[in-house]
Parts: structure tokens; C-alpha cells; sequence
């Protein structure tokens, strides 16, 4: 398993590298956001959702109450919030399935309530305070397919950016 880490500073900074991620997904891919509450899962949605081409003007929301949130741009995109379901016959009941095994970018907050056994490969973010505003995303792959996603996003971030704090870091 392949994990990166990179510091966002701002809000801006954390929904950038959500664009950057969405410039290298094809359709099909899981992404499970981890994170306590405020620690930017929504903003990194966005940042997807945008780069995906969702319209700027949609309002990107947590699914906390609706669970699942549809957004339609390149590819479709799945918003989940697990946060609030209790139990695997709830989860059965939202068909998580085929959103997860879809043709979109599925995007699932609080993914540690998600059965382990439900999926096997993924691409992990958690996402931590660092302190005031920054945040720390902890990108972790789960499969072969997420490995070439890291690699791919690692290099655009060192190759894209203007002198960011985030590109000059020494690689782990």
C-alpha cells in the first residue's frame, strides 16, 4: 500500500488538490474520505466535483441528511455521507453498490463505517488538522489502479505548482 502526505494551508489549497485528483480519475474509482468533523472532506469534494466539471454554481453539500448527493459533469459523481447510518441493512437499503461499483467517481465521507469487506480496492484520503487552517491529506492506495493515481497526482503537484510549500518537500 502506497501512501503520500502534503500539507493544505487554506481552504483554497485543499479544494486545488481535490481538482488535481479529479484531472486523473477515469470513472469507477472510490475514494473513502476519513476525518472528524470540519477537517476539510467536504472541501476536497468540491475541489473533485469541480475538476470533474460539475458546475461551479452547484451547491456542493454534505449528504449528512440525504446521505447521497448526484452531481453530473465528465463523469458522474457520487456523493456519500455514512455518518448517520446505523447498520448494514441500512447501508443495503442505499443500493451502495451501485453507486460503488458505477460508472462515476464515488466519494465517501466517514468511509470507516463502510463493512471492510465491501470493497478491496480504494484510494484513501484522511484528512487531519495541522494546525489553524492547515490540514494534513494522507492520500493511501488500496490496489494497483490507486498506486498509478498517487504516483500520477505526486508528479503533477512537483511538476504544476509554483514554488508551493507542498512541491519542494523531499519525496518519503
Amino acid at each position: 500500500m502506497g501512501a503520500w502526505s502534503v500539507i493544505s494551508h487554506s481552504q483554497r489549497q485543499t479544494k486545488s488538490c481535490g481538482k488535481k485528483l479529479a484531472q486523473l480519475l477515469e470513472g469507477g474509482e472510490i475514494i473513502g474520505l476519513r476525518g472528524e468533523l470540519g477537517a476539510g472532506k467536504t472541501c476536497l469534494v468540491r475541489g473533485v466535483a469541480e475538476g470533474l466539471g460539475v458546475g461551479e454554481k452547484a451547491w456542493i453539500r454534505s449528504p449528512t441528511f440525504t446521505l447521497i448527493n448526484e452531481y453530473h459533469g465528465r463523469l458522474p459523481v457520487y456523493h456519500i455521507d455514512l455518518y448517520r447510518v446505523s447498520g448494514q441493512a441500512e447501508q443495503e437499503g442505499l443500493n451502495l453498490r451501485e453507486y460503488l461499483y458505477g460508472d462515476g467517481v464515488c466519494l465517501v465521507e466517514w468511509f470507516e463505517y463502510l463493512p471492510a469487506d465491501e470493497t478491496e480496492e480504494f484510494l484513501e484520503v484522511n484528512l487531519t488538522h495541522a494546525g489553524a487552517a492547515r490540514r494534513r491529506l494522507t492520500f493511501s492506495a488500496h490496489g494497483a489502479r490507486y498506486e498509478k493515481i498517487i504516483e500520477e497526482f505526486k508528479s503533477s503537484r512537483v511538476q504544476g505548482s509554483k514554488g508551493s510549500k507542498e512541491s519542494r518537500r523531499p519525496k518519503p
